[in-house]
């Protein structure tokens, strides 16, 4: 009987430990969900907000601009060092072909080392305005601030006629309006 008492004892315990164990887990599991959270939802300016300054030169020699921006202009930004990148670019490739406007309202651009962007600029020219850019001196990243990769988002002007962000996330497997 005494026996019976301690191995009862011992599953009790251990059902405790295994409880609390499975809480602490728990409480880590919401605490790091926050922290994707937060991280996944600022991947660059906002709806609203305005695009930064910027001068460039695209990869066929166009000066572009803030200002050159048309209205309703798709806008991404890929690297080829990321694998969510090459997911995208044949969807981003598609609605870039389907939007009304043309080459001129799809401004991509290729973040990288040259030598490895060039097989998506390659993609991308017959259907957008390409810019390639270092990771570090880039202008047009920074504008939008880009802090993750693939972004995709669609730029119009607002009543002052200034550059904005009318859709931070274009989902890409829709086909694109002209009103987005």
């Amino acid at each position: 009987m005494p026996f019976l008492i301690v191995a009862v004892v011992f599953v009790g315990l251990l059902c405790a430990l295994d409880l609390t164990l499975t809480l602490g887990v728990v409480k880590r599991l919401r605490e790091h969900t926050e922290l994707i959270g937060n991280l996944s939802g600022r991947a660059s300016i906002g709806v609203g907000e305005e695009v930064g300054e910027f001068t460039t030169v695209t990869v066929d020699g166009t000066p572009l601009s803030r200002e050159g921006l048309a209205d309703d202009t798709l806008v991404g930004f890929f690297s080829p060092g990321c694998p969510a990148c090459k997911e995208e670019l044949p969807k981003f490739v598609e609605y870039a072909r389907a939007m009304p406007g043309g080459r001129e309202r799809v401004l991509a651009t290729v973040v990288g080392d040259v030598a490895r962007t060039t097989d998506m600029v390659a993609q991308l020219t017959p259907v957008a305005q390409v810019v390639a850019e270092p990771a570090q001196h880039g202008t047009v990243g920074p504008a939008f601030q880009v802090a993750a990769f693939p972004s995709v988002m669609r730029v119009g002007a607002n009543g002052g006629g200034r550059s904005v962000v009318t859709e931070a996330r274009v989902d890409l497997d829709r086909r694109p309006s002209p009103a987005a």
